[in-house]
């Protein structure tokens, strides 16, 4: 049985660095020092501790600051303002990834640029499934606000216990990549089919389906009294709603994160930054969402290649013994660089838009679903009239 030389005692000077850090940070030999198994880390390499707390205070700061700014002043923002806002942020996050690659390298850099822009994706077209939701149960478009922060609020909450999780497996655990690798590909599949709205819709009208519900909203409230009895509002229902849809969004996009990085700290400022001017950008957006037809498409592929680089991954550090002989495969091609990801993940947005936008496929396709979202707006006014 051949023993592993990283467990055997690690001097420091004997190792190498890959240009600052690789994905295990340095190496002894042919073997990653320090010796992990999932190779999943806190503090991530070049990176102090002390940075990484300033850093996520600072970032939750400004995005907890953000959604307060709702509750204190709330109103419906213009496009000009809310091109402002998004832009900002958009800036702040490209900052951000030009100090981590000065301050980490390269690789740590790009990792931040691909986990960011991944995610900024996925929060796109769940933004799209929020304006899906809004129309649904015909929100009063003055307290969309209030249901955007509270999406917004779930989906830190929610990113944030999963990204310790999937961290906790990873470094116990590197075979859970194959989980996250088929799991990932089998969302690809399934994000073409369209199917998760209607099975959504269900599931939530299983779980409220005993809640006295009143015909109305009233303001934001949850609950309200109509003649003399305690009843829950319609805000409820969506509230409900948006928190299964976030959810479901946090399933897909954290597996997929950590398909690009290892560093818990990268996945989690990715997010925030991912989060950040989300209530801004679906003011801008609404108009959009019959028109980027082929976003969903582009999302497919990319889960689905990130679903394929962790499998490769999973096969470069194997350790199951029906695999190999629980050896690693050593094969050059399986190393998927963070590089080439994020040129994928960027190409694959940009084809996307183009060809929504600016092509006559793209433009029969947006008019085609502008009637389809009419015929299936007065179909549900017909159903609630019933």
């Amino acid at each position: 049985m051949a023993i592993r030389r990283a467990q055997q005692p690690i001097t420091k000077p004997t190792c190498d660095v890959f240009g600052g850090q690789g994905e295990g940070g340095e190496t002894c030999g042919d073997f990653p020092y320090p010796p992990t198994k999932g190779r999943s880390s806190v503090g991530t390499h070049g990176l102090t501790i002390q940075f990484e707390i300033i850093a996520l205070v600072v970032l939750c700061a400004v995005l907890i600051a953000d959604l307060l700014y709702v509750t204190k002043r709330p109103h419906i923002p213009s496009m000009k303002e809310a091109g402002i806002f998004v832009g900002i942020y958009i800036a702040l996050a490209l900052i951000f990834g030009g100090i981590l690659w000065w301050q980490a390298g390269p690789q740590i850099g790009q990792e931040f640029y691909a986990g960011w822009v991944t995610e900024y994706a996925l929060s796109v077209d769940n933004l799209f499934v929020f304006i899906i939701i809004m129309a649904r149960f015909s929100v009063p478009r003055k307290y969309q606000q209030e249901v955007l922060m509270f999406g917004i609020i779930i989906a830190l909450i929610l990113r944030a216990i999963f990204i310790v999780l999937g961290a906790a497996l990873i470094e116990q655990w590197s075979w859970v990549f194959y989980i996250f690798g088929a799991f990932l590909i089998w969302t690809a599949w399934n994000q073409l089919k369209d199917e998760d709205e209607d099975e959504e819709s269900g599931l939530v009208k299983k779980l409220t389906s005993r809640m006295p519900i009143s015909d109305d909203f009233d303001g934001a409230k949850l609950r309200t009294v109509v003649d003399g009895k305690k009843l829950f509002t319609p805000m409820v229902l969506v509230f409900v709603t948006i928190g299964m849809t976030d959810l479901l969004f946090a399933f897909d996009s954290i597996p997929a994160i950590f398909g690009l990085t290892k560093s818990a700290f990268i996945v989690f400022t990715a997010n925030i930054f991912a989060l950040m001017g989300l209530r801004q950008l679906y003011f801008l957006l609404g108009g959009l969402m019959n028109r980027l037809v082929f976003l969903k498409h582009a999302l497919s592929f990319i889960l689905a290649f990130i679903g394929v680089k962790l499998v490769f991954h999973a096969l470069h550090e194997n350790n199951l013994p029906f695999i190999n002989g629980g050896h690693h495969l050593d094969y050059p091609w399986l190393d998927i660089s963070t590089g080439l990801s994020l040129l994928v993940i960027l190409g694959a947005i940009i084809v996307a838009t183009v060809l929504s936008l600016w092509t006559p496929w793209g433009k029969r396709a947006a008019a085609n679903a502008e009637a389809e979202s009419m015929t299936s707006s007065s179909d549900r006014a017909s159903r609630d009239d019933i």
